[in-house]
């Protein structure tokens, strides 16, 4: 599971590249502005997941941010805090499409990276707008 975290860490700080700078997909996807040592350290095979995470959350952005609309409750989409919506972002991706992922983990691990690169209380955010879409979609246990 480890190495699931971090595939997610790195998908969620790719989403959050490329909403603020605009980059292209295929410069995030060759994570060149990942430290070469934790790069060398995940190899080949350990960047696999995050890069189905960021290509899939990318193609699928205009439903994912739907869904997230859709579920925002006396909130503006636009003022949402760029990294809770990153971490949103990819964890809606996995509940939506990657369904061999049970939807408690795919919630816990936003919950545990919200807690490490969001606000003070952007966890109960993040949790609350991930659980509304989780219970609002059939098909997603």
């Amino acid at each position: 599971m480890a190495g699931r975290r971090k595939g997610r860490i790195i998908a969620f700080q790719a989403l959050y590249a490329w909403d603020v700078t605009h980059r292209a997909l295929d410069e995030l996807l060759e994570f060149d502005w990942v430290e070469t040592k934790k790069r060398d350290k995940l190899g080949e095979e350990g960047l696999i997941f995050p890069r189905l995470i960021i290509a899939g959350t990318i193609e699928n952005i205009g439903e994912i941010d739907r869904h997230i609309e859709d579920n925002l409750t006396n909130w503006d989409f636009d003022r949402l805090n760029r990294v809770d919506l990153a971490i949103i972002r990819i964890s809606v991706y996995s509940l939506l499409y990657q369904k061999d992922m049970p939807p408690s983990i795919v919630i816990d691990e936003a919950i545990d990276i919200s807690k490490e690169f969001g606000g003070e209380d952007a966890y109960r955010f993040v949790n609350a707008i991930l659980d509304s879409i989780r219970k609002k979609n059939k098909g997603i246990a």
